[in-house]
């Protein structure tokens, strides 16, 4: 009888998920389509009988701030663009069969902080735009008539970087039942993995029942990679919760031959979960999740499944080159591809959450990232947002831990940046160097995930705060660690990786992770690790990105691996040499020694580096050869110049120098050999003159594969000049013409010069170091796109995509 009764079931919920599966239980609308905009501080632009007509029309993601003319007078360090004032505003009919629900707009971020109004009345706002937040309107909303949004975005505030402007993320707006799993309210955890089976446990968090007596059943179905239910799992909410949002766990749930998640395998599994009352369903939602272990120790550092694996990865801001801080899918994606490509597996959100577009995809790819909410702590400076930080950050913290918890990529909680150092700077001092500040974050973050371990970056500075402009810093009493990094899950340290095992003699259960290293140091801060028993390192700026300049005419930080438009420098190759197994050599010639600083207590800079050669006749040049390989023999024009090894000093290794070479024209070649074999070879010929232009897209067949027609899927396109060989011309610089025709628009133009004073707008691009790029925007009709380059002198090139 039990088994009839268990089968009568099972059909029963089959039949009900069977009969509801073309209803819209819960809807979930991107809201990016059709805003106007106007910058300034536009008076009474919140009214609902404000005349926007002669407004902006555009789609979001959308960062104003890059739309700005550069300004040698505005603020280096973000990015000389002007602080200023924004307002958006869309108009929406509202459904009839939205009637007796909760109504909610969803705002993932407002850079850099927002209010919204509806209708006229203020429904809330963000005081920390790198997160969202959601307020219920059904009550203000009309049926008969249109409705206004309107959002008044600020880019005013503390921040040290340039951090873009205004609905630069997504906005849904989501119907749901009163009755209905809360905001972030479905937490996923993986308690026991083995090879044979995996315990998977959920937990819904559920508003509306608040003193009701309703019999409401919670069903999650577990369901594979592959698209195959493997678990079910069921319970009922409690009755007469006096909570406002309950948390209700579900059974675990056992899945067999777990499919792992991991860097070379990101597999991910799906829960689906369904809220059935009175034998309907009332709400559902799927998340996404991975079955993977985490583990820290002072004797392996990390492991990931129960291997070994060491962070190799990037510290950036969140901009994303031409198209600025808006937060576009495909430009992540393109930007994690790269990486991969160059043997990075980690990315640090340095200094705040990301898009929830970013973590997805880091799932989907098998980035491992450290997730980080603050620079600073504190409101006297530095400080991002327009609320003080004491009154804000719980919420903020809460917010953050509940959104990003159930990625399997997020490894580690990272509450805030460069502390340690100048306790005056808080408005909540606390005379320990933060440790009670740590502590009590701690809580709140182990309140909603206590699977992750948390820590804090440390400013490059001693204990009490010694720095490295006190002439005490070096001596040796004084390398000790700084205290807040001796109470951390995990000790993160912005550079200083001479030190670390001097401050293990200190502090000998330190798990140490390398939370900033600089570039100008190349290889040295990832072979001076103890790569056995420490986490791992972020390059700091490996990427180009605006702000933080250190003169004009750069708009940035250039001190990089890869410029802005994700084009490597030489210097890539030498992270791939580190990063890989896979032999290889790459010539780099000096352009210029570049320049050395100090920036933020640390030494910084980079020498100009390219890859070509064509150079003057009768010069000697200084290059590198970047390598894994024992040895390195350099070869012009078939004749050999010599043969270096590759040194073992963590400060040269896989970095060769070559000293004053004689350009000849007609090729360079470096041949790498291991144990007298020949593993890799680079050689760099010299081009004729420029006579045609070829087009390159990073979807290889863009025409059987297409792009999606969904308004939101970008299409890079790069152009190079060519020789009549066909050959790439970097030293060509003509000015392009792009002409874009079809289902597709052109948002931006690009070529990588971080100097240029240049806009991305409009169809013209000089091509810099012979590249220059076109970025395109979807609509949401299927179609054909047609581009046609153009130049002065050179043969024009024409493309067709399609848009499925």
């Amino acid at each position: 009888m039990k088994f009839l009764v268990t089968i009568l079931a099972f059909c029963f919920t089959s039949f009900l998920f069977a009969q509801q599966s073309n209803d819209q239980i819960r809807v979930n609308q991107l809201f990016n389509f059709g805003w106007k905009f106007k910058a300034g501080d536009i008076p009474n632009a919140q009214s609902i009988s404000f005349d926007d007509n002669d407004w902006r029309k555009l789609d979001l993601p959308h960062d104003f701030q890059i739309e700005q003319p550069w300004d040698s007078t505005a603020n280096r360090g973000r990015g000389f663009k002007t602080n200023g004032i924004g307002w958006y505003r869309k108009t929406f009919k509202a459904n009839e069969s939205w009637k007796g629900k909760r109504v909610l707009l969803d705002f993932e971020g407002i850079m850099l902080h927002g209010d919204v109004w509806v209708n006229g009345k203020k429904i809330g706002g963000t005081a920390y735009g790198y997160l969202g937040f959601e307020a219920d309107i059904a009550a203000i909303i009309k049926y008969d008539a249109d409705n206004v949004v309107a959002v008044r975005s600020s880019t005013e505030g503390g921040s040290r970087w340039y951090t873009g402007g205004g609905l630069f993320r997504d906005v849904h707006l989501v119907v749901k039942d009163s009755v209905s799993i809360a905001r972030h309210g479905i937490f996923i955890t993986t308690p026991k993995i083995t090879n044979q089976n995996a315990e998977v446990k959920v937990q819904v968090e559920v508003a509306g029942i608040k003193d009701k007596q309703y019999a409401l059943e919670i069903i999650t179905k577990i369901v594979d990679p592959n698209g195959k239910q493997v678990g079910e799992t069921k319970t009922f909410a409690p009755k007469k919760s006096k909570l406002v949002e309950v948390e209700i766990p579900l059974p675990i749930v056992t899945i067999s031959n777990p499919q792992l998640w991991s860097c070379e395998t990101p597999n991910l599994y799906t829960a689906e979960v369904s809220l059935v009352l009175n034998g309907k369903i009332v709400d559902n939602r799927n998340e996404k999740f991975g079955i993977r272990t985490i583990e820290f120790s002072k004797e392996f550092g990390l492991k990931l499944n129960g291997k070994k694996v060491f962070l190799k990865g990037v510290a950036n801001h969140h901009d994303l080159g031409a198209v600025g801080a808006a937060a576009y899918e495909t430009s992540i994606a393109r930007m994690m591809d790269k990486l991969k490509a160059f043997g990075f597996n980690h990315i640090r959100t340095s200094h705040n959450p990301y898009s929830e577009s970013f973590f997805k995809l880091a799932d989907e790819k098998g980035i491992l990232v450290v997730d980080e909410l603050y620079d600073k702590w504190g409101s006297i400076q530095a400080w991002a947002g327009n609320a003080k930080w004491n009154d804000i950050w719980y919420d903020n913290l809460k917010e953050w831990i509940k959104r990003d918890r159930n990625h399997p990529s997020v490894i580690m909680w990272s509450f805030g940046n460069e502390l340690q150092f100048q306790e005056e700077r808080w408005n909540w001092p606390t005379t320990d160097w933060g440790i009670t500040t740590y502590k009590i974050m701690d809580v709140v973050a182990k309140r909603y995930d206590p699977t992750r371990k948390t820590t804090v970056a440390m400013y490059p500075a001693r204990a009490g705060g010694i720095i490295r402009a006190n002439p005490d810093f070096r001596i040796k009493e004084n390398i000790v660690p700084p205290e807040l990094s001796t109470v951390t899950d995990v000790a993160s340290f912005n550079y200083t990786w001479e030190d670390y095992q001097e401050y293990l003699k200190h502090a000998p259960d330190m798990i140490v992770y390398q939370s900033e290293a600089v570039t100008n140091e190349l290889a040295a801060p990832y072979f001076g690790m103890d790569r056995d028993k420490m986490v791992g390192l972020a390059y700091w700026g490996a990427i180009e990105y605006w702000g933080e300049s250190d003169k004009w005419p750069k708009k940035g930080w250039n001190y990089s691996f890869f410029n802005h438009a994700m084009e490597p420098f030489p210097q890539a190759w030498l992270t791939k040499s580190i990063f890989t197994d896979e032999p290889l050599v790459h010539i780099g010639i000096v352009d210029n020694e570049g320049d050395v600083k100090m920036w933020n207590d640390q030494v910084v800079g980079q020498k100009v580096i390219s890859s070509h050669w064509n150079r003057q006749e009768g010069k000697k040049y200084n290059l590198y050869t970047y390598t894994n390989a024992d040895e390195v023999e350099l070869f012009i024009n078939g004749k050999s110049i010599g043969i270096q090894k590759n040194s073992t000093d963590v400060r040269k290794r896989n970095t060769i120098y070559w000293k004053d070479i004689p350009f000849t024209a007609g090729s360079i070649k470096a041949v790498a050999r291991t144990a007298g074999k020949v593993v890799a070879q680079h050689e760099l010929q010299t081009t004729g003159k420029a006579v045609a232009l070829i087009i390159e897209t990073e979807n290889a067949n863009p025409i059987a594969i297409g792009w999606k027609a969904d308004g939101m899927d970008l299409q890079y396109v790069k152009v190079y000049a060519v020789d009549s060989k066909g050959n790439k011309v970097p030293t060509e610089t003509a000015e392009l013409s792009f002409d874009v025709s079809g289902a597709a628009t052109l948002i931006a133009v690009d070529n990588g010069n971080h100097l240029s004073d240049d806009l991305f707008a409009g169809n013209k691009k000089r091509l810099h170091n012979g590249f220059a790029m076109a970025i395109l925007r979807s609509t949401q009709a299927a179609g054909i796109v047609k581009i046609k380059v153009t130049a002065e002198g050179l043969k024009q090139v024409e493309k067709t995509f399609s848009v499925k």
